[in-house]
This record gives structure tokens, C-alpha cells and sequence, in this order.
């Protein structure tokens, strides 16, 4: 199951992996023009549309998904509404969180030799990326700067949760600098991926952006905020405009979304300069035993039909740079 815990605070349950993947599913295929959901469809025919735009698009709809898809309706139906009304954001993904005690895995590259943290670049414009703690999901590795491209310590913070009111606490940047943070690369909004979610690093934190092509497309209200914020660079979504601030835990600059990035905690061996990834903090989505509680080997887990543990090793890649045709 799937629980929700923020700080010291007590963990609630709010749905099974299987249905939050499904929902990952539903709303990626929503999303995508060549299987848009047709909103004025779903107005005029209710569930049977919805029923057979899964069937058709996600898989088939049996007895048990579609009593959940019936409890989704009314989140559907609400957002539908709303998508049809012009300037109107929407937000689908239910409200989720949070767990630690994941598989510790070593950074390397595609030769499979361990990144060194002192040789990661500062502010690479880069979208360098690398799987945790399952296969398919992306996370960020940043090494940030300020505006001459130092790099800078980033510490320690609270995070605050707009969707909720609450904060969990961010551990802060590793390395000889403190500078280097890992996100996930899934926006909490509707679930885009890189390239429509990237770093921005501060030689693109300019009114230019405003007229670029997408991916690399900043809001005005990004660039204003990462003037009020006093930061130098930022992490945008080109999909609905959710702007999160890398320096303080990929807390929320901009919406539609209401949720945080979720922070990968990162572990650096200063004798080795390596770096692991041995945990998550923030608003997630993970799988626990079938007692509710997380075991001693969160492997036994997780669910092999989405996805497989990245195990004791994680490839980080250089997948592409968004800017370069700017």
C-alpha cells in the first residue's frame, strides 16, 4: 500500500501501487494528442466513455478496476469540467507521499565506473539523469552554482507541501561543495517527463526564454519568482508551466502544481568522491509489504509487473541538452 507520511507526522494509507501506476497510465495516455481524452465525450456518455477509453488505451477494464475507476469519476469529471473552461488548470494525480529505506545504489556511468562527485559540472545545461529506486523512474543529478557558475552549498531546509499545508524536511546538497541534489525528474503536476521538465541553468533564467521553443520555454510568472526567490536557476515544466526551486528541496515556485519534487537522498563517500542514492524524501509514491510497513529489504516490495530495483548500481546519463537548439 501506499501511504502518506510528512515529518513526524502519523502515515496514512491512500491506495495500492498498482492503482497509482494505473492512474500514472491513464493520465500519460489523457495527455498524449494522439489518444487525447475527449472531454465533451465523457460530458455527454459518463463511464461508459471512461470505460471504453481504458479499455481501448490502457488495458482491459475488469470487475476491480472498474469499481476504482468509478471512484475516480468524480476527480475526472471535475477536471474535465474545468479543462473546457479556458484558463483553467487541472489537477488529477491523488496526494500522495513519502518513504525512506531503499536499496543503497552506486552512481555510475554507461562504462559502469562509479561518478565521481567532484567531476560532475556545475550548472550543466544537461539533462543527466539516472533510475531509482525502480527502472522507469527518472530522477534528476544536479550540481548547482550561482550565477558565475561556483558552485554553491546548498543546505538543509523545511519543505512546504502547498497541497496540504504541511513540511517534511530536506537534508541538503552532498559532496566537497554541498552543492549536488537529485530529484525525481516526474512532474508533480501531471506526470510530464524530461525533456518537458528540466534544469534551467541562470544563462537561461532570462526574459529570452519566454519565446523559446519548447522544452526550453520559461513562464513570466517563473521568471519572476526566481527573482522573488533570489535564486539563480530552476527546474520548469513546459507542459502546464510548474516551476520548483532546486536550491531549497524542488519546493514549489509556480504552480498548477501543489506538490514538491520528491528529493532522492544522496549519500557521498569523501574517500572514494562516489556518490549512492539510499533513500526518498517528499511527496512520493512507493510500495511497502503486505503488512503496511516497509521491510528490512524493500526489494521484496516492490511489485516486478512495474518495474524491477534498480539494485545496488544506477546508471546516470547525459541524455540530451534541451537548449542546444535554441
Amino acid at each position: 500500500m501506499i501511504k502518506i507520511r510528512l515529518g513526524d507526522k502519523d502515515e496514512k494509507t491512500v491506495l495500492n501501487y498498482s492503482d497509482l501506476v494505473f492512474i500514472k497510465r491513464l493520465l500519460a495516455k489523457m495527455r498524449d494528442p494522439k489518444t487525447r481524452f475527449d472531454g465533451k465525450e465523457f460530458v455527454s456518455k459518463g463511464e461508459d466513455y471512461l470505460f471504453n477509453y481504458v479499455n481501448k488505451n490502457v488495458g482491459s477494464v475488469d470487475e476491480k478496476r472498474r469499481k476504482f475507476l468509478k471512484g475516480l469519476i468524480f476527480g475526472i469529471a471535475a477536471a474535465t469540467i474545468a479543462a473546457i473552461i479556458p484558463g483553467v488548470e487541472v489537477i488529477v494525480p491523488p496526494q500522495v507521499a513519502a518513504i525512506s529505506g531503499f536499496p543503497k545504489s552506486l552512481l555510475v556511468d554507461s562504462s559502469g565506473n562509479p561518478i565521481k562527485a567532484s567531476e560532475i559540472p556545475v550548472n550543466s545545461p544537461y539533462i543527466v539523469l539516472f533510475e531509482y529506486p525502480m527502472t522507469g523512474e527518472p530522477n534528476f543529478l544536479l550540481n548547482l552554482g550561482d550565477s558565475s557558475g561556483k558552485p554553491v552549498e546548498v543546505p538543509p531546509t523545511k519543505v512546504f507541501v502547498p497541497q496540504t499545508g504541511d513540511t517534511y524536511d530536506f537534508p541538503g546538497g552532498v559532496g566537497p561543495n554541498k552543492s549536488i541534489v537529485a530529484y525525481s525528474a516526474i512532474c508533480q503536476h501531471l506526470g510530464c517527463t524530461p525533456p518537458y521538465i528540466h534544469f534551467y541553468p541562470p544563462q537561461y533564467v532570462s526574459p529570452s526564454q519566454l519565446a523559446a521553443p519548447e522544452p526550453d520555454q520559461l513562464t513570466a510568472q517563473a521568471l519572476l519568482a526566481a527573482k522573488q526567490a533570489k535564486v539563480p536557476a530552476l527546474i520548469h515544466c513546459d507542459c502546464h508551466g510548474s516551476t520548483y526551486d532546486p536550491y531549497h528541496g524542488a519546493a514549489v515556485l509556480t504552480g498548477p502544481t501543489q506538490r514538491p519534487l520528491p528529493t532522492v537522498v544522496l549519500e557521498w563517500d569523501s574517500s572514494t568522491d562516489y556518490l549512492y542514492a539510499v533513500g526518498s524524501v517528499g511527496v512520493a509514491i512507493y510500495p511497502e509489504g503486505a503488512n503496511g510497513v516497509p521491510s528490512s529489504n524493500p526489494k521484496a516490495d516492490l511489485d516486478n509487473s512495474f518495474g524491477s530495483p534498480v539494485g545496488n548500481k544506477t546508471t546516470v546519463q547525459n541524455t540530451q541538452n534541451p537548449f542546444s537548439g535554441s
